[in-house]
C-alpha cells in the first residue's frame, strides 16, 4: 500500500486530487493539508511514500516546506508555474501537474512515478530540484527553519551571520542560532549582496551588523558584530569587505 498526503491551500484542488485518487486503490490517502505548516506535521506523523504538493501557498511555499524535511518523500507537484520554471521540473525527472489538470494527466503522473520507483529503487531527485528552482519573492526576505516540531520564519534583517556546519549551516540571530540543511553557496546566491557578504569560506555576514574590523594577527582579520561575535575574514573576504565598505 502506498501512503499519500495532499498539501494544497485550494479546497477545490484537494477535492479533485481526492476524486482522482479514488481510482487508484493502491494509494491510501493519509491526510490532506491546507498549508505547509500542516504539511510538515502530517509528513512527520504519517511518513508518506508520495505527496501531492502545491507550490504557491500562504505562510510558507512548497519549496520552503520541502527544505524542512529529511528525508524528502516523493513529490508530484501541482502548480500554476510558468514555462521557464517547468523546464526545471523536467530537467530533474520530477513530474508535475499544471493546473487545471484532468484525470488522464493525473493518472499519467502517478504511473510515471510508480514506474520510476520500481525501476530505480528510488523515489525522486527532489533535493536537486530544490537547489535549482528559481527562488520565490518571499524567500529573499526570510529563512524558514525547523527545530523539532516547531517551525520558525526568520526575517533576513534579523540574521547576524551564517556559518557552515558540515551538511548544514548555523543561522545566527541576536540570541541564538538555528540549523538548516542548506549550502553556503545557496545563501550566497539568494541573499541580497548589498546586505550580506561572504567573507570566508565558512562565513556570510550581514554588513549592517559589523561594528569594527580588527587585525587578529599579522596576516588575518576579524569582523566584530553588534552581538559581540567575532567573524574571521579570509584574505579574499577582507579585501571584498574593504571594497564594499569603501576603506
Amino acid at each position: 500500500m502506498i501512503k499519500a498526503v495532499i498539501i494544497d491551500d485550494e479546497p477545490l484542488a484537494r477535492g479533485i486530487i481526492k476524486e482522482y485518487l479514488a481510482h487508484h486503490p493502491e494509494i491510501q490517502l493519509m491526510h490532506e493539508c491546507s498549508d505547509g505548516f500542516e504539511g510538515v506535521k502530517a509528513i512527520m506523523q504519517h511518513q508518506p511514500d508520495l505527496i501531492f504538493l502545491d507550490i504557491q501557498m500562504p505562510k510558507i511555499n512548497g519549496f520552503e516546506m520541502l527544505e524542512l524535511l529529511d528525508p524528502v518523500p516523493a513529490v508530484i507537484f501541482t502548480t500554476a508555474f510558468d514555462e521557464y520554471a517547468i523546464k526545471a521540473f523536467e530537467a530533474h525527472a520530477i513530474d508535475y501537474l499544471l493546473k487545471p489538470f484532468g484525470k488522464e494527466r493525473f493518472d499519467k503522473a502517478v504511473q510515471k512515478w510508480t514506474q520510476q520507483k520500481s525501476q530505480n529503487g528510488t523515489d525522486n531527485n527532489t533535493a536537486a530540484l530544490i537547489e535549482k528552482m528559481p527562488r520565490q519573492p518571499d524567500e529573499q526576505h526570510r529563512v524558514v527553519v525547523k527545530n523539532g516540531s516547531n517551525i520558525r520564519i526568520i526575517p533576513v534583517q534579523d540574521i547576524f551571520y551564517i556559518e557552515a556546519y558540515d551538511d548544514y549551516v548555523k543561522i545566527f540571530t541576536k540570541d541564538n542560532y538555528q540549523l538548516k540543511k542548506k549550502t553556503m553557496s545557496h545563501f550566497e546566491e539568494v541573499l541580497d549582496p548589498k546586505e550580506f557578504l561572504r567573507v570566508h569560506r565558512s562565513f556570510i555576514v550581514q554588513l549592517q551588523q559589523i561594528t569594527k574590523v580588527e587585525q587578529s594577527d599579522k596576516s588575518t582579520h576579524v569582523a566584530l558584530l553588534k552581538n559581540g561575535a567575532k567573524v574571521p575574514l579570509s584574505r579574499t573576504g577582507y579585501s571584498k569587505l574593504k571594497e564594499v565598505l569603501g576603506v
